[in-house]
């Protein structure tokens, strides 16, 4: 069985800079570079890295960036043949602006990845026979999201939601089919309407999407670690300690590690250590792909800790 992604792809143009200039601000920054990245791809990359068998289903450009993104896709072995060319619009493009603390904000733009709709499903469904597990995100249009997961369901595979970038609701018809759901604070807060900033609130918005009828809820808490809980259980998870230098891609390293893990058949705590540590460790390179970690360097680190 395999891993489908079904989601985002962009090229991430990455500039580094001592802080963040203010309105009307103009800096000097001290380094750019272009890195493909999009959330969709992101997770796909991760999961390959980590040796899971891993399918993509999206949208690229009719441009030269497109072509790039797919052949860096195909470096990782992952299989794009549910990759759409979109001939009459751009590849997506991220904009992220990167302090030297290794906080970041980002502007995407999402080109190809926002005309994703119920064609590109029909060829999701064909890919899901061979999978066990679907990876999810909101940078396609909320609409073929939700179809995708009522297809995933139907065959009975696991559907994992990464609700990022939040909207300011989700309906609620699509909460049941969701067995995994990964907001980090922010995101969780805009999904239940009130600040998520403490372990009362944490605890609370955990319920509450459980309540809409998820089945497992893991809220990221950046270097504090994560906070899951299902009907029968809850907790923390520790954060693995590392030097962070970019905190791009940490948090589609960590739903990749918790999908790889999940796969292997491990359980779900289990899969959130993975996650942890596959998070930390695509903070301590630049960019999102290029910085996520393989399965040799995974094993190493959890078995150090």
């Amino acid at each position: 069985m395999s891993i489908v992604v079904f989601g985002s792809i962009n090229m991430d143009m990455i500039a580094q800079t001592p802080r963040f200039p203010q309105p009307g601000e103009t800096i000097t920054g001290t380094h750019f570079i272009t890195l493909p990245g999009g959330k969709g791809a992101n997770q796909a990359v991760a999961t390959a890295k980590l040796g899971r068998c891993t399918y993509f289903v999206g949208r690229v450009g009719g441009d030269s960036l497109g072509r790039d993104l797919l052949k860096r896709l195909e470096t990782f072995d992952i299989n794009t043949q549910g990759v759409f060319i979109d001939k009459n619009t751009s590849s997506g493009v991220a904009m992220i602006t990167v302090e030297t603390s290794g906080e970041n904000t980002i502007i995407v733009i999402p080109g190809a990845n926002g005309n994703i709709n119920e064609s590109d499903v029909i060829r999701l469904e064909k890919i899901l026979l061979k999978a066990s597990l679907l990876l999810l995100q909101l940078e396609i249009p909320l609409k073929a999201v939700e179809i995708a997961a009522i297809e995933a369901k139907k065959l009975g595979i696991t559907v994992m939601l990464d609700p990022a970038p939040a909207p300011e609701k989700i309906p609620d018809s699509l909460y049941p089919l969701i067995d995994i759901i990964t907001p980090n604070q922010t995101e969780a807060a805009k999904l239940v309407g009130f600040p998520v900033s403490d372990t009362e609130t944490i605890k609370k918005a955990a319920e509450e999407l459980l309540q809409k009828g998820v089945k497992i809820v893991i809220i990221k808490l950046g270097q504090k670690g994560a906070f899951y809980a299902t009907e029968n259980e809850e907790g923390f998870v520790s954060p693995t300690v590392v030097k962070a230098i970019d905190t791009v891609g940490a948090g589609d390293g960590f739903n990749g590690g918790v999908a790889a893990a999940l796969d292997r058949g491990l359980s779900l705590k289990e899969a959130l250590k993975w996650g942890s540590v596959v998070g930390a460790l695509t903070t301590t390179q630049e960019g999102a792909q290029t910085a996520l970690p393989d399965l040799e360097t995974v094993e190493q680190l959890i078995i150090n800790n």
